[in-house]
């Protein structure tokens, strides 16, 4: 699975968590800045994670619109492992995307 990652200047051990849920390639954009609202989110992805307490707040509605015209599953997250374990656990039993069911 590929992930688009958007918030958090630092990812610490979120890859790790990542990995543990199946999600083996990602692309990180920290969301600070507001030329990131103009960028176009790549086509492959299978998921969009925003985590939402480190991001520029008009990003989260940007990211959230091109997600749902994309048709990929959108999760908001804090920027802490524990959240983002419990957001992904959450995620499998949606059948909204190829969230592998471990």
């Amino acid at each position: 699975m590929k992930a688009l990652l958007v918030g958090a200047d630092r990812l610490g051990n979120i890859p790790t968590t990542l990995e543990n849920h199946g999600i083996k390639e990602y692309i990180h954009w920290t969301g600070r800045k507001k030329g990131m609202r103009k960028l176009d989110m790549p086509e492959d992805l299978d998921l969009v994670i925003v985590f939402y307490d480190f991001i520029e707040h008009n990003i989260t509605d940007i990211i959230k619109s091109k997600a749902k015209q994309n048709q990929i599953p959108c999760i908001f997250s804090k920027r802490a492992c524990s959240d983002l374990t419990m957001r992904l656990n959450n995620c499998k039993d949606c059948n909204l995307c190829k969230f592998p069911n471990n």
